[in-house]
């Protein structure tokens, strides 16, 4: 933490918010600490010498008169090894560090620094003494976990020639990294650390069309909606509609290498959850503990409201800098309307012109800005390095109304829209994504990579699922008014079919050994063997067979089960399966052979 000299005096207190006179001297955004007790605080505004301070901490006890100190810089976060693993709250205090020294509570004004400082990291360095050094060069590495290596990169600022490099052995983060001479004869010495404003988005080289897909293992995901690397998206639902549960599956499954997830507002007993179970979970790329490379942010609903908009810039300032080491990194936000709420109050409190349902005027620049830092680049450095943050929000819209300000503000942002729906939770249907109602804005994009990665009849299976879908909404409202029996036998066959894609395809069991997760080959193969029957099953009907007869045969039993069949099995098993399907003849239905 940056020194702090006493500058100002309380003159009022609203909640959160402080305002102090005397701020001379004080730049926006930089770091105050508020009253004898030292609380943490952030200058949003400045008029004359009249500075208003957001709290993230209780101001509960504070009194004008009190003392404010000023530490002349921008709130930040510490960057080096010791990250992953960790859990901290909205302004990078370790939570496990604070619990030591403050017990079940978090004493205000309680200062611990972000990473340890005293812990010794076996470092090896990948450059020597002379080499010409530019922003985003990797210097060396430390082995943080046995899934994470920690590389330690040049700040971006920063270029010369190396004059001295560490060698390899053990260092805490305070120790002299390296030493480079800048072009105007300038000597910079580098620690193992940097700091970096939690505001200030992270420079790159160059970004990159979203051209491939982040894999989740999630058959609504990967097949019907799904999201690129660098990408965007909003899981929109109500209570209970499985967004956390949906988030978890995204952290666990996808094929990003660090996960950075923030609990922002969300109720203490949920968060509580999430933090008890994510260090038990096992990384099914590794073998290990998932938490090896996984980040936590915890601000729950009963902490400091102020802390909830510093804990996604923190998250995102933590997944830039691993995005900058070279890693695809997943951010999931937890949820960003607790987040919008933080900022609804704040503004009040600030006596700020309202917009719509009392949310301020900046409500969508704040969430583009959020969102518009993700993205697939082309980093800093001699050699670029391709990597990716993708970012995905979950949005708690009063009642599931979707037309509320956070959704409709972040659907302008986002490409990914993954709606959860309160009628298919309702129904016990998981992960209850509304199927029609989602989209995605990355299919053109990523359709190539489908045809020559997995198989090039992809993108036709999933438009004919689609349309299948779509037509069976149609005709459930007509069943709705007329009942089942009013429509005519081909018409059954789509809603049988259509049955099928939804139970069997898309409802995937997050709790099963084999179903949580389906490669893309094997979605590629359960929805061509559906396709594949309801093609027999409308060219038998044709020939004369019973509609009923037909959903009734042993295969489409096995289609119900094919989801559990075991991923090194599945191709050989469903291969079979088709030609089984294949060989169904109108005689096996109790249809005479034409003569």
């Amino acid at each position: 933490m940056a020194s702090s000299e006493q500058i100002g005096i309380i003159d009022r207190i609203a909640g959160p918010v402080v305002q102090a006179s005397n701020m001379l001297g004080s730049k926006l955004y930089d770091v105050a600490r508020i009253g004898e007790e030292k609380l943490v605080g952030e200058i949003i505004r400045l008029t004359g010498d009249i500075a208003t301070v957001q709290v993230y901490e209780s101001t509960e006890g504070l009194t004008p008169g009190e003392p404010v100190y000023l530490t002349h810089s921008p709130l930040s976060v510490e960057l080096g090894p010791g990250l992953i693993r960790q859990i901290f709250d909205g302004i990078q205090r370790p939570l496990p560090v604070i619990r030591e020294k403050s017990g079940d509570f978090i004493a205000r004004g309680i200062e611990i620094p972000g990473l340890d400082h005293k812990k010794i990291w076996d470092f090896e360095p990948s450059v020597k003494v002379g080499d010409k050094i530019t922003g985003g060069d990797i210097l060396g590495e430390i082995p943080e976990t046995p899934t994470v290596d920690f590389k330690l990169i040049v700040p971006p600022n920063i270029k010369g020639k190396l004059e001295f490099i560490a060698k390899r052995g053990d260092y805490t983060i305070d120790d002299t990294s390296a030493t480079i001479v800048t072009p105007s004869g300038d000597k910079v010495d580098l620690k193992f650390y940097q700091e970096w404003p939690v505001r200030q988005p992270r420079p790159f080289h160059l970004r990159l069309p979203p051209s491939v897909p982040l894999i989740t293992g999630q058959r609504i995901f990967d097949t019907f909606a799904p999201i690129a690397k660098g990408g965007t998206g909003a899981i929109p639902g109500g209570f209970g509609t499985g967004k956390t549960v949906s988030q978890h599956q995204l952290a666990k499954w996808s094929d990003a290498k660090i996960v950075v997830y923030v609990g922002c507002g969300e109720r203490g007993n949920e968060m509580t959850d999430v933090l008890r179970e994510f260090p038990k979970l096992v990384d099914p790329y590794t073998g290990g503990p998932l938490m090896d490379r996984t980040v936590l942010i915890a601000n729950t609903s009963n902490m400091p409201v102020a802390a909830r908009e510093a804990s996604v810039y923190t998250g995102i300032t933590l997944a830039e800098f691993f995005r900058d080491m070279g890693y695809d990194v997943a951010m999931m936000a937890d949820s960003t309307s607790r987040w919008a709420e933080a900022m609804r109050e704040i503004s009040g409190r600030l006596e700020e012109m309202p917009g719509e349902e009392s949310f301020p005027a900046y409500l969508a620049s704040r969430i583009a800005q959020y969102y518009e830092r993700a993205g697939r680049v082309m980093t800093l450095g001699s050699i670029p390095r391709e990597s990716s943050i993708t970012v995905v929000g979950a949005i708690s819209p009063p009642g599931g109304d979707f037309s509320e300000p956070v959704t409709q503000n972040t659907l302008r942002i986002v490409k990914v829209f993954w709606a959860l729906s309160k009628d298919l939770a309702s129904r016990r249907h998981f992960p209850a994504i509304d199927y029609l109602l989602s989209y995605t804005l990355y299919w053109s994009a990523l359709e190539d990579h489908y045809i020559e990665n997995v198989n090039s009849e992809f993108p036709k299976l999933r438009s004919e699922a689609l349309a299948l879908l779509q037509k069976d909404k149609e005709l459930q409202d007509i069943v709705a008014l007329v009942g089942p029996d009013a429509l005519p036998p081909s018409e059954k066959i789509i809603l049988e079919t259509a049955r099928m894609i939804k139970e069997d395809f898309l409802q995937q069991n997050a709790f099963h050994e084999i179903d949580s997760f389906c490669s893309l080959e094997k979605q590629y193969l359960m929805l061509k063997t559906i396709l594949r029957f309801y093609e027999k099953a409308s060219d038998l009907y044709r020939k004369g067979a019973i509609v009923t007869d037909i959903f009734s045969h042993d295969a489409v039993v096995k289609i119900a089960r094919m989801k559990y069949v075991d991923r090194n099995e599945i191709e050989t098993s469903l291969n079979e399966l088709m030609k089984e399907i294949d060989g169904l003849t109108p005689q096996q239905f109790g249809i005479e052979e034409d003569k």
